[in-house]
C-alpha cells in the first residue's frame, strides 16, 4: 500500500486564539475551477471560508495542511445523484468524499422528495457530511396530483401541479426535473412540461431532464428538450446524456451539433454525463410504458391477460435487441433485488440458464416478468459506446455527474459509478488517455456545475467563497470500483474541506459532518 505524502499538522500556538486562520493550505498548486492554468498559493481559512489566497508563510493558523506535490481544487459537484437512496443510511457519504465530491443534488429523473422544506428539515437534523440540494421532480408532483394515469390533465389539475411546483421552488429547489421515459412523466405532454417549466423559470431555476428517449429517437428528445427552454424560457440540462443501443452509435455527433446550435441562438443549454458504458435503472425500464400505466397491479394484470401478454413481451424483446440490452440478455445485470438477493450480480442470460431456458430475448422476458412479480429489481445495461462517451465529456457544457445512490457498502452489485465516476474521470480520462486536460476536468466537476446550477459562492478556489477544497495526487488518483466488484473506495485524494471542516485527511474519512442544505434561486423571493 502506497504511503500517503500529506499530515495534516497542529501548530503549536502559546493561544490558539491568536492565530489569524483557522486553516493554512501550503505549497499546493491550485487549480482553482475556472479552466485556467494552475498556480502555486497559500490559502486561508477563516470559519467555513477562503479568506486569503497568497503568501501566508509569516501568518499563523489554528491548523496547517501541507499540500506539497498534490493539486488543490474545489470540492466537487455531483449534479445528479440517486443519494436519498441511502443517504440517511450513511450520511457520511464516504463513496462521494473519499472521490473528492463535497455536495450531491437529489430529485432528479422526474423523482423527488416532497414536500421539499420538510425534506430539507430532516436532512439538517441528520447531519451529512457532503452539501445537499434538490430538484423537485415532475413525475412526483404529477403523480400527487393524477395518480399514475395516461392522460393529460384537466384544467383544474395542472394549477395543482403549478402550485406545488411554485411551492417547491420557494422551499428552495434548485429548478424542475424530469424523467419522460419513466411512469407517470411519459405520460406528459410537452405543453404539460412547458406549463410547469414556466414557473420553475420565474423563480430562476433550471429545467434538467432525463428525455424521453436515448435510443433510435435521441435526436427528437434532444429537440423537445431544447423546445421546451425556448418555451418556458429556462435554463436546461440534458441529464446523463448518454447513445443507447448499438444501431444508434455515434449519433452523439447529431446531438451535440443541436446543442451547439442551440447555445448559438442563446438558448441555455448544458449536458452532464457518467464515464461508463453501461447505465443502470429499474429492470422496468424494458417494460412498455403504455403497460406501466395505473401502477403495479395493472402492470400485473396485464402481463397475466392473454391479450396484452403477447405485446408487453415484443416491447421487451425490442428493448433487448436494439435498446437498453445492447443486443442480448447477457448485457443486463441485476444489481439489486431485496426479495431475492441470489439474483445480484447475474445477467439475464445466467438467469434464463438457471431456469433451464434458452437465453434468447423471448425467455429473457418470461425472467424480467417473474422479477417484476417478485418485487422488482434495479439492473445495469451495457449498451453504450466508448467513443460517444468521449465525445459527450469534451463538449464544453458538459458536467460530470455520478447518477448513482448512495449504496450501503458491501450491499448488492450496483453500478461502479457511485464509488468511481469523479476519480474514474481524472485518473483512466486525463492521466491516462488525455481525453480532458486536469483543468477542463476539474471546471466540469466544480466551476461549471456551480454556474449552471445557480450554487452561489461554491465551485471556485477564490477569496469570499466557501471552504469546499479537493486536494488530491493527480499520479495516483483512481477509480478502483468495477462492475464485478463495485464495493471499492477510491484512491488518490488526501484531504476533503466543507464549509471549513475537514472531513477526509491522509485518505480516510474522520466521521465529521459539516454538510449544510444548499437553497435554490426561488427561496429568498
Amino acid at each position: 500500500m502506497r504511503i500517503l505524502q500529506f499530515i495534516i499538522i497542529l501548530s503549536i500556538l502559546a493561544s490558539c486564539s491568536n492565530s489569524d486562520f483557522d486553516i493554512v493550505i501550503i505549497n499546493g498548486t491550485i487549480v482553482d475551477g475556472t479552466g485556467d492554468e494552475p498556480y502555486k498559493s497559500d490559502i486561508g481559512i477563516i470559519n467555513d471560508q477562503i479568506i486569503k489566497i497568497g503568501d501566508l508563510s509569516k501568518l499563523s493558523s489554528r491548523r496547517i495542511i501541507d499540500a506539497s506535490n498534490l493539486i488543490v481544487s474545489p470540492g466537487f459537484i455531483d449534479s445528479h445523484t440517486h443519494a436519498i437512496r441511502g443517504i440517511f443510511d450513511v450520511p457520511t457519504a464516504e463513496s462521494s468524499l473519499l472521490q473528492g465530491v463535497t455536495t450531491l443534488t437529489d430529485g432528479n429523473d422526474g423523482t423527488s422528495p416532497h414536500p421539499i422544506d420538510e425534506h430539507y428539515q430532516k436532512i439538517e437534523n441528520t447531519k451529512i457530511s457532503p452539501n445537499w440540494a434538490v430538484f423537485v421532480g415532475q413525475g412526483t408532483i404529477r403523480e400527487e396530483v393524477m395518480g399514475l394515469d395516461n392522460r393529460d390533465p384537466t384544467t383544474e389539475e395542472l394549477s395543482k401541479m403549478e402550485l406545488l411546483v411554485q411551492e417547491a421552488m420557494e422551499d428552495g429547489a434548485l429548478g424542475i426535473s424530469t424523467g419522460l421515459f419513466y411512469v407517470p412523466g411519459s405520460f406528459s405532454s410537452t405543453s404539460e412540461v412547458i406549463a410547469l417549466s414556466k414557473i420553475a423559470a420565474s423563480y430562476g431555476g433550471i429545467y434538467i431532464s432525463h428525455m424521453r428517449e436515448e435510443a433510435i429517437d435521441v435526436l427528437k428528445s434532444v429537440n423537445e428538450t431544447i423546445n421546451i427552454g425556448i418555451e418556458a424560457n429556462i435554463p436546461v440540462q440534458i441529464t446523463h446524456h448518454k447513445i443507447i443501443g448499438k444501431d444508434n452509435w455515434g449519433l452523439s455527433t447529431e446531438t451535440l451539433k443541436l446543442v451547439d446550435n442551440a447555445i448559438k441562438d442563446g438558448i441555455k443549454v448544458s449536458i452532464d454525463q457518467y464515464p461508463y458504458t453501461a447505465s443502470q435503472t429499474s429492470i422496468r425500464a424494458l417494460i412498455p410504458q403504455w403497460a406501466q400505466a395505473g401502477g403495479r397491479k395493472k402492470l400485473l394484470a396485464r402481463i397475466d391477460d392473454p391479450k396484452t401478454r403477447q405485446l408487453i413481451i415484443d416491447g421487451v424483446i425490442e428493448r433487448i435487441l436494439f435498446d437498453r440490452g445492447g443486443g442480448h440478455p447477457k448485457n443486463i445485470f441485476i444489481s439489486k433485488s431485496s426479495w431475492n438477493t441470489s439474483m445480484e450480480g447475474k445477467n439475464l442470460a445466467e438467469l434464463c440458464i438457471e431456469r433451464n431456458l434458452e437465453p434468447s430475448p423471448y425467455n429473457a422476458a418470461i425472467v424480467v416478468f417473474e422479477i417484476i412479480k417478485g418485487g422488482g429489481a434495479s439492473a445495469v445495461y451495457h449498451a453504450i459506446n466508448s467513443d460517444d462517451v468521449d465525445k459527450i465529456m469534451q463538449h464544453p457544457m458538459t458536467s460530470v455527474a455520478s447518477d448513482g445512490p448512495m449504496t450501503i457498502f458491501g450491499v448488492g452489485s450496483p453500478h461502479p459509478r457511485t464509488y468511481g465516476t469523479f476519480a474514474r474521470v481524472l485518473g483512466r480520462y486525463v492521466r491516462e488517455r488525455k481525453i480532458l486536460t486536469l483543468e477542463e476536468a476539474i471546471r466540469k466537476m466544480t466551476g461549471l456545475p456551480a454556474q449552471i446550477l445557480s450554487i452561489n459562492r461554491r465551485g471556485l478556489i477564490k477569496e469570499g467563497y466557501y471552504a469546499d477544497i479537493t486536494i488530491l495526487d493527480t499520479a495516483t488518483v483512481i477509480d478502483k470500483a468495477t462492475f464485478e466488484d463495485p464495493h471499492q473506495y477510491a484512491e488518490g485524494v488526501f484531504a476533503v474541506l466543507v464549509n471549513g471542516v475537514i472531513v477526509v485527511e491522509n485518505g480516510l474519512h474522520n466521521g465529521n459532518r459539516p454538510g449544510r442544505v444548499l437553497k435554490g434561486p426561488g427561496y429568498n423571493l
